[in-house]
């Protein structure tokens, strides 16, 4: 007799889009930057909403750089979503890394220039 009381689904594993561009100026790179980041941040997170796959999850200044991270249950999905205001970021070099999976050693990822 099995002594399951659920038969429940396996949880999604969680895949990222996680999308990097360099900044001018300092470390944190420049105010007028920011803005910009902000506002297609908020525009990528109503639209990843939208689509129902999956959620912006904020920033990260330093180095130079700024990393736009985004998680979801299919990375290609949430991509597709997120390519349009990506690429309207003027910032580069830039490039977005796809994670197929939790973030371990040995997962799937993907790099894709902008």
């Amino acid at each position: 007799m099995d002594d399951t009381l659920f038969d429940l689904p396996e949880a999604p594993s969680e895949h990222a889009v996680i999308a990097r561009f360099r900044l001018g100026g300092d470390d944190f790179g420049e105010s007028d930057q920011w803005s910009r980041v902000f506002d297609v941040e908020r525009s990528l997170g109503s639209a990843v909403a939208a689509a129902g796959v999956g959620e912006v999850d904020g920033n990260e200044f330093g180095g130079g750089e700024v990393v736009i991270f985004a998680y979801g249950p299919d990375a290609d999905a949430l991509y597709r979503v997120m390519e349009p205001g990506l690429r309207a970021l003027p910032f580069r070099p830039a490039h977005v890394v796809l994670r197929y999976g939790e973030p371990a050693e040995g997962v799937w990822r993907e790099r894709v220039d902008l």
